[in-house]
């Protein structure tokens, strides 16, 4: 069982300790002037999650990627709990990239290798797309 470790550090302030050993700071205010708010490091994470999948399965289909940049957008909903409900991915892309070969890479990650999307969309509305922008020189 993996185990984080989560430090009152006063007002809406805490350090937490992830399982890995690694120590951020969460600002639960409004302002989150010292750190990011709890839900907004889901956000953050599906991208970073989806984001290697990307990497590693176009590293396997052999496919030259330069840069991958992921927008990840939600809406909340208005009454507590105030999960996410609806999530909008957008990847851009640039390499010598196979559209298909880039369709895939990302249905893999959202269908099946992604945790935290599988996570989330028990209760968001997922949604992606992408655009492949030109190699770069």
């Amino acid at each position: 069982m993996q185990t984080a470790k989560i430090q009152w550090t006063g007002g809406e302030k805490f350090q937490a300790t992830m399982p890995s050993g690694v120590a951020f700071r969460f600002d639960a205010g409004s302002a989150h002037t010292d750190g990011p708010g709890p839900m907004e490091t889901l956000l953050g994470a599906l991208g970073a999650c989806t984001g290697v999948d990307i990497v590693l399965i176009l590293e396997k289909k052999r496919q030259r990627l330069d840069s991958l940049e992921i927008s990840v957008s939600g809406e909340r909903a208005k009454e507590p709990p105030q999960v996410w409900t609806t999530i909008e991915i957008v990847y851009r892309l640039s390499g010598r990239l196979d559209e298909k070969a880039v369709r895939d890479a990302i249905d893999l990650s959202q269908q099946k290798y992604c945790s935290v999307a599988a996570t989330l969309a028990k209760s968001a509305r997922l949604t992606y797309r992408f655009e492949i922008l030109p190699p770069q020189s």
